[in-house]
């Protein structure tokens, strides 16, 4: 057909001599065009609480936080002093990590597929959501897929080499992995395992290798250890309390999210199936490969999302599968790297062209997308961040010339907020001090606060006028206007302490 063979053309692109700069030249138009569909979708909406709170953490937080390790933190800081803190470019941020980690997937796949498979391989990732629509809500959930995917191939390359440097790689991706959230764990476990389960585990064990990777990821993990240790294992407490459950609702929880993770991997599987036509003994030897090296990633591919259904019952907290997000990266490899499952070119094509097409029409969508948004309605007031810190800081410049330090409110909306306020805002959650300890009370005292709250949540109210006392409180009434039409206006109560 006449229509594909631009379709043609590029598939031979990707497959030829320079197929690895062909193949970088596509993911930066992936991430081009998702940014674009992020920018327009959500155009009707301000960034959600999670990322401003990563925005916070990136002022605030150094070596650790109260609720997560800090390098989701640090990343986002590091972008931000060189892109202007705009919804875009943090839409752009969420995207180069979500396309990076395509790309690590295409490396690793290297060694198990060949030219037509990886791209096949490759397209059937961006099919699932993790890669383009979760993507795009940074939070230490999403900072995973990238770190997950180095480290997953940094083991991968250690294993098979058994190279002291490939060791020493895996080590700190392990590490990073650990600082982004401590989900991790089942990362590192479900690594461990595969490599034990190897037939060749003791020509590895007796390399130097694995000792490379332990120490590696000790020495980097050392001062983030010592924080813990310093604040009592706060994090851990937070995501226990957080996710605490009944034996009964954690099993329940586990199994909710293997049916989930299935869920979430139905699309590229039905696709691939579609794709390849497996016949039984492709399907046999795809759900248990005849060789270790192919066994080896199957078993690193799985265990990391089996063992969260076991710990979940085990420890009696919830999980939900959109956890499993980081966990994609070899799933190419278990569902093509079968020489009995086999691509053909047209339909490679095919798949080619509707892997293109789909962000496309997205775009096309996006505009639409953010007017029905608008229409719904949005919950945690996620509509209103921006005008209200620009009713806040006007608030604040006629009652004090003193510069605004710090924003107090509860999670959501000090989050939110503090994105849009102009400065180095601190943030004080008023509800939970315990989760913004850089902002003490003295300090808050001698720099002066700016308190917020929507009048309709009552424990917010609370405890703004507990702080507040008899200070004025100013009522403001907000609606963000989306091509003329107005959302369901909300009343503010916003409160000025000056410096003492």
């Amino acid at each position: 057909m006449t229509m594909l063979k631009p379709f043609e053309r590029l598939l031979d692109a990707l497959t030829g001599e320079r197929r690895e700069r062909n193949v970088v030249w596509l993911l930066v138009a992936y991430c081009g065009v998702w940014s674009l569909y992020g920018a327009l979708a959500k155009g009707s909406q301000d960034v959600h609480f999670d990322m401003g709170e990563m925005v916070a953490w990136s002022r605030d937080a150094g070596i650790g936080t109260p609720k997560h390790p800090p390098l989701s933190a640090w990343l986002v800081g590091a972008w931000f002093r060189i892109f202007p803190l705009t919804d875009q470019a943090y839409y752009l941020f969420a995207m180069v990590l979500a396309t990076f980690a395509l790309w690590v997937a295409w490396r690793v796949s290297e060694r198990y597929l060949d030219a037509e498979k990886r791209v096949a391989g490759l397209l059937l990732l961006t099919f699932i959501p993790f890669f383009n629509f979760h993507a795009l809500k940074f939070n230490a959930n999403t900072v995973l897929i990238p770190l997950w995917a180095l480290a997953t191939w940094f083991f991968l390359r250690s294993f098979e080499t058994r190279s002291a440097l490939w060791g020493a790689l895996a080590g700190a991706a392990a590490a990073a992995a650990m600082m982004g959230k401590y989900w991790s764990i089942f990362l590192l476990a479900g690594l461990g395992v595969a490599a034990l389960a190897d037939p060749r585990r003791a020509q590895y064990f007796r390399s130097a290798a694995p000792w490379v990777t332990m120490a590696a990821g000790a020495i980097l993990l050392a001062p983030h250890v010592a924080w813990l240790v310093k604040n009592d294992f706060a994090p851990f407490t937070y995501a226990v309390v957080a996710h605490q459950s009944t034996l009964a609702s954690s099993a329940l929880s586990g199994l909710g999210f293997l049916l989930g993770v299935a869920g979430y991997l139905a699309a590229p599987a039905a696709i691939s199936l579609a794709v390849t036509r497996p016949g039984l003994h492709a399907i046999a030897d795809s759900v248990w490969p005849r060789t270790p090296e192919r066994r080896l990633a199957l078993i690193a591919f799985v265990t990391p999302l089996l063992l969260p259904a076991l710990a979940t019952v085990l420890m009696k907290v919830g999980i939900v599968s959109l956890w499993a997000m980081s966990a994609m990266t070899l799933l190419p490899v278990v569902l093509l790297s079968s020489p009995l499952v086999t691509v053909p070119r047209r339909a490679a094509v095919w798949l080619l062209a509707a892997a293109i097409v789909f962000p496309v029409l997205m775009v096309l969508a996006s505009p639409f997308i953010a007017i029905w948004i608008h229409r719904e309605g949005l919950p945690n007031y996620a509509a209103h961040y921006r005008l209200l810190a620009q009713a806040v800081d006007r608030t604040w410049r006629e009652t004090t010339s003193a510069p605004l330090r710090y924003l107090g409110s509860y999670t959501n909306i000090v989050n939110g907020v503090s994105f849009y306020l102009p400065g180095r805002i601190s943030t004080l959650d008023i509800v939970g001090p315990s989760s913004t300890p850089w902002s003490d009370e003295a300090s808050v005292a001698r720099a002066g606060i700016a308190l917020v709250c929507p009048e309709a949540e009552a424990i917010c109210m609370h405890f703004l006028n507990t702080r507040a006392g008899n200070a004025t409180r100013n009522a403001v009434t907000l609606s963000r206007m989306h091509w003329g039409v107005g959302d369901k206006p909300v009343r503010y109560v916003i409160v000025v302490l000056p410096p003492k």
